[in-house]
């Protein structure tokens, strides 16, 4: 049994990182970083937002062409189709 879902565990890691981040930012934390090394960490939750957006699309790619037909549910919507016309052809429908 899981103790937390997914979504918890994603929300968890960002409210981290968001914590983190803003505690860099606001100089929360006695931490000295240079100039280039604060623009980075500045910028770094738009760069996450696009590798996720990035890793997404390709997940979702690659699942769609990987996708397996189901060949007997197929020919059982066909079948169903079929005779969902015959039957409103004969209450006066036509094609």
């Amino acid at each position: 049994m899981k103790l937390c879902t997914k979504l918890v565990q994603w929300l968890t890691l960002a409210g981290l990182f968001f914590a983190a981040w803003t505690s860099l930012i606001f100089e929360i934390l006695p931490v000295q970083l240079s100039h280039a090394m604060y623009r980075v960490v500045l910028i770094l939750p738009l760069y996450l937002l696009i590798c996720f957006g990035s890793y997404s699309l390709a997940t979702i790619g690659y699942r769609l062409t990987t996708f397996n037909d189901c060949e007997g549910a197929s020919d059982e919507l066909v079948a169903e189709v079929k005779q969902a016309r015959e039957d409103l052809t004969k209450k006066g429908l036509k094609f």
